[in-house]
């Protein structure tokens, strides 16, 4: 994206010719694919007015870029469905914080994404509005819930996407469409204006071809905002190693498809032998519990934020119109949510969440980041049958970074059979920047 900007700000490309070949290309391709559910209507004339702003040397430092945004994120004008008949007619009133930043640094909203229903799902074939395809590899699913981000980005439908991230939302799909997904750390970025999964797990994050593309958007949308009690500004510099001198990585063992792991550790250690940074296999106490302890924290969480959803102010009553996925959330939470239980299910969960933490807080006094796959195994085919726990599955590696509250990223990581596939890097809480950095030298 920097070369564009530099092309943009030179007069070398005009804003309103990027974002007139983005909307060419939708226009040609997303009819196959379905990855956007809505044209931003508005896009040409603001991209008009960006490039008079260029003109008079007064713009952001986005200035020119176009984005597409998931569709459980408020853009004022447009639907956030979040791909359900729920919400099908419901046009946001106002803009969520991201946007509102971005749009300040002269960004173009070119149009919302498709998802998995309410981001309840791992594949992109859940959304009310048809599925998802994956442009690296047609046949196979794109990974979800930010099926339409992560694609779009690997279509070239835009210059970079924004997604959410409950459990590996953003990473998941960034690894099966061969791009960059980054999950900043808890509390990193405002999460005001989306329409939340799980609140005690929720990131809103950037994706882009490149990690340099995600720390251009996540330098801007990150930072305190009051209208989010648990946004805060983080303090990187104390974390910042000289040089990465004597880096140590743990290689976290988890069960994952042998070629994928093959695949990653290859990366690895060509990385590592080249830079002279130590490599230890390791295994965490209790990580073998984080499907376990991520789906009760969910299924009540959801169920909790959904109530709002009963046909008199929002749309229609989420029960009468919504998928099984969702469903299936809503009525777990329910039975989770009973009075008989007094809430030990999920005051359990969120022991356990602690526990998780700890162990995480604990790898990081040894190693200054944690390397594993993505995801454990290769996107299934469209419509392939699947089972619940498999499907369930696709988020074990993934999870784990929300769970304890630390940042992670997927990065490309070649091909099997032509099917990409991502390596994961995760990082201390609040070391958003350094994870960054370091995720350059895995591209």
């Amino acid at each position: 994206m920097k070369e564009k900007l530099n092309l943009i700000k030179d007069g070398k490309l005009s804003v309103e010719k990027n974002i007139k070949n983005f909307l060419e290309k939708i226009r040609k391709e997303n009819k196959d694919l379905n990855i956007v559910l809505e044209i931003n209507k508005n896009a040409l004339s603001q991209a008009k007015e960006v490039d008079r702003k260029i003109k008079s040397g007064k713009f952001g430092k986005l200035a020119g870029l176009g984005f597409i945004v998931k569709a459980n994120i408020n853009v004022k004008g447009l639907k956030c469905s979040c791909a359900s008949k729920t919400l099908e007619d419901y046009e946001s009133i106002y803009n969520a914080t991201v946007i509102d930043k971005l749009l300040k640094e002269d960004a173009i909203i070119i149009g919302i994404a498709n998802m998995d229903e309410f981001a309840s799902g791992a594949s992109g074939e859940s959304s009310a509005f048809g599925v998802c395809k994956n442009p690296a590899a047609l046949e196979r699913i794109p990974g979800g819930s930010s099926s339409g981000s992560a694609a779009s980005v690997a279509a070239d439908f835009c210059d970079f996407s924004l997604g959410s991230d409950t459990g590996g939302s953003i990473r998941n799909p960034a690894s099966h469409c061969g791009v960059v997904g980054f999950k900043p750390s808890y509390g990193a970025v405002s999460r005001y204006g989306l329409v939340d999964l799980s609140m005690s797990l929720d990131q809103i994050g950037p994706l882009g071809n490149k990690v340099e593309d995600c720390r251009l958007v996540f330098d801007i949308i990150k930072g305190k905002d009051e209208h989010d009690s648990i946004s805060r500004n983080f303090d990187n510099k104390s974390l910042k190693l000289k040089n990465f001198e004597n880096l140590k990585i743990g290689i976290l063992n988890l069960n994952a498809d042998k070629e994928i792991w093959d695949k990653v550790m290859e990366k690895v250690e060509s990385v590592s032998e080249k830079k002279g940074w130590k490599v230890d296999e390791f295994m965490l106490n209790y990580v073998d519990l984080g499907i376990q302890t991520y789906y009760p924290i969910v299924y009540t969480e959801f169920f909790s934020g959904t109530r709002k959803f009963d046909g008199r102010k929002y749309g229609k009553k989420i029960e009468d119109s919504c998928g099984e996925e969702v469903l299936r959330r809503i009525l777990g939470g329910q039975e989770i949510s009973k009075e008989e239980f007094a809430g030990k299910y999920y005051r359990k969960a969120l022991g356990a969440k602690k526990v998780i933490e700890r162990e995480f807080e604990k790898a990081f006094k040894k190693y200054d980041i944690i390397i594993m796959p993505t995801v454990p195994r290769l996107p299934h085919k469209i419509g392939e049958k699947v089972s619940v726990e498999d499907m369930y599955n696709y988020d074990a590696l993934t999870s784990l970074a929300n769970i304890a509250e630390i940042p992670a990223i997927s990065v490309p990581c070649g091909k099997i059979n032509n099917i990409p596939i991502g390596l994961q890097l995760m990082s201390k809480r609040g070391n958003d920047n350094q994870l960054l950095d370091l995720a350059k030298k895995f591209e």
